[in-house]
């Protein structure tokens, strides 16, 4: 198994007027995928799967309850299950931190509840890429309790080892010496407020690591 490589346009939080009201297709060359970490508008997501014809996933966002009615179109939602691109596997969950009766609201155990019952469809074969809106528990996340990260998050990504996490919900202006991008063992986590352009390489792993991967994974609960 060789190395795999697919260049992502990642967006989140915020619509970027770059990629909006002044679209330059030759700024986007080689992007393949469009990955979307929630909170921005259906509309937005279909505008750059139109003029970029690239497959999209994306998770919705804390303020993402009009997807409920009109869900991105052209768009694929990660959290209804995982997504191949490329030989990469993809998972996904959607919303935040939070006990407000809203919709993409949910509690610490809420959350570990939908990673349990999602924990079937990837547990015999991993993921590569965990595309998530709320950051991990202490990687990336900030202070208060509705930017705190779910726990549930970081126990995927120490079992899993993902190659990349992708997140958004944590805005660069919270905190202005939080940095963006950081590495948290294997992985490298990255805040995808408003766009970044990447060009992802997923190390190819041997038999070995393979079966340690799928050593004491089933679901808990």
């Amino acid at each position: 198994m060789t190395d795999r490589h697919l260049r992502v346009l990642v967006v989140s939080d915020t619509e970027s007027k770059f990629l909006w009201d002044y679209f330059d297709r030759t700024c986007l060359e080689g992007v393949e995928l469009i990955i979307s970490c929630g909170d921005v508008r259906a509309d937005y997501l279909s505008f750059l799967v139109t003029m970029l014809p690239v497959p999209c996933l994306y998770v919705p966002g804390n303020h993402d309850a009009s997807y409920l009615l009109h869900p991105p179109e052209g768009c694929e939602d990660l959290t209804l299950g995982p997504k191949t691109i490329k030989g990469i596997r993809f998972v996904g969950f959607g919303g935040c931190k939070s006990g407000a009766p809203k919709p993409y609201h949910y509690t610490e155990e809420i959350m570990q509840r939908l990673v349990r019952r999602a924990m079937p469809k990837f547990m015999f074969t991993g993921f590569d890429v965990l595309v998530t809106h709320c950051p991990a528990y202490g990687l990336g996340d900030g202070s208060d309790p509705f930017h705190e990260g779910f726990r549930v998050y970081r126990s995927l990504i120490d079992r899993y080892k993902p190659a990349y996490h992708f997140h958004g919900h944590q805005h660069p202006s919270y905190n202005s010496r939080q940095p963006r991008d950081l590495i948290y063992g294997e992985t490298t986590v990255i805040n995808g407020y408003n766009y970044r352009i990447l060009d992802l390489n997923i190390p190819a792993k041997n038999e070995q690591d393979k079966k340690q991967t799928k050593k004491g994974l089933k679901p808990r609960g």
